[in-house]
């Protein structure tokens, strides 16, 4: 199950790539060719894009976050890393008298 939802994950992963590297920029603080005669014409495309960006991306979290619970499962929660790092350190380090 783990190996099918990291492989989802990945897929997921790539398609929002390609769909984002799809849009239309709309930096136009530029001012490099973008007439409202294009604007007005791709406007439903960019509408759609964008719907379907948000989408693969709530898709793309919510496989994310199934991965994280699902791998927690295989962790042992024996002791912290707070605990393991007091064991170890049982001298604590003197402060010299004279600085200069």
């Amino acid at each position: 199950m783990e190996n099918i939802l990291l492989l989802v994950n990945v897929v997921l992963a790539v398609i929002l790539i390609i769909v984002i590297l799809l849009q239309k920029s709309e930096g136009g603080a530029l001012g490099i060719g973008v007439s409202q005669e294009s604007y007005m014409f791709s406007r439903t495309a960019g509408d759609f894009l964008t719907k379907v960006t948000a989408v693969i991306a709530t898709l793309f979290i919510i496989c994310s976050l199934s991965l994280t619970i699902i791998s927690r499962g295989d962790i042992a929660t024996e002791s912290s890393v707070i605990d393991k790092i007091e064991e170890s350190s049982g001298e604590v380090p003197k402060i010299p008298e004279n600085n200069n």
